[in-house]
């Protein structure tokens, strides 16, 4: 079975009521491939996801950008998996770069969040890829699957998980792993899942792309063989989002 293209908006922590509203209604206006050719999900901040949820068109999704390891409790300032579920939020982007650098979260703290998440019945958006200097000196698959190991160590079912890779140097900067580049990483991570979970898993597993993500790369990164969509982060506040979404047309043409 082909794997359904996946396009993901992450806000990070951006936007007010009214530019979220603003961005709603351009999705909820635009014309873009049937729910049976792409998987839409948008990932606003914690306070503006009621607001999200409630308006925007029914065939996207939302997701937060976080959540806590575990049960709720006395853990100020967090958000916990159950109170996602409680306000009907069906995805959850975790391991993102940022907050593996800025907040020193460890590949086995994200192993264990991606497990709780899953445990609680939310679908989980997984975020890999290696810095600038571990690409320089050729760690580029070391990093990556030491990263993807810890949720496999803690992980039996992956029709919930989707993986995004995204090379930390491309994240923002403008710069962008070639085609070339992103299909190289997605089908070595695709022979590691193989190798260590299964060749199911592997094959049904869908390998999401993210940095600096445009409407003028993204139809040739999408064409590639194991790329299965987007993580998209500026560029998911812009107009653009929707070429985006469109490049899932590159896949039913393929």
């Amino acid at each position: 079975m082909a794997r359904k293209f996946f396009v993901g908006g992450n806000w990070k922590c951006n936007g007010t009521a009214e530019e979220v509203k603003k961005i709603v209604n351009t999705l909820n206006e635009a014309q873009v491939p049937s729910q049976d050719v792409v998987e839409v999900v948008v990932s606003p901040p914690y306070v503006f996801l009621p607001l999200v949820k409630s308006t925007l068109r029914s065939d996207f999704h939302v997701a937060a950008q976080n959540c806590w390891v575990k049960k709720g409790g006395a853990f100020t300032g967090e958000v916990s998996a159950e109170m996602l579920v409680n306000l009907d939020i069906p995805w959850v982007i975790l391991g993102h770069s940022e907050r593996r650098a800025l907040l020193n979260e460890s590949n086995e703290f994200v192993g264990d969040k991606v497990a709780y998440a899953l445990a609680q019945g939310l679908k989980v958006i997984a975020c890999v890829g290696e810095t600038l200097e571990q690409r320089e000196a050729g760690s580029t698959m070391d990093v990556v699957a030491a990263q993807t190991k810890a949720i496999a160590d803690r992980v039996s079912n992956w029709s919930n998980v989707v993986i995004a890779y995204e090379p930390v140097w491309a994240i923002g900067t403008g710069k962008v792993a070639s085609p070339a580049q992103a299909q190289e990483v997605h089908d070595e991570l695709r022979k590691w899942l193989a190798k260590n979970v299964s060749g199911d898993v592997a094959a049904t597993t869908r390998i999401i792309y993210g940095g600096s993500v445009n409407g003028g790369n993204c139809k040739e990164l999408g064409g590639q063989a194991d790329v299965d969509g987007f993580l998209v982060g500026g560029a998911s506040l812009k107009p653009e989002f929707i070429d985006i979404i469109k490049a899932a047309e590159v896949k039913k043409s393929a």
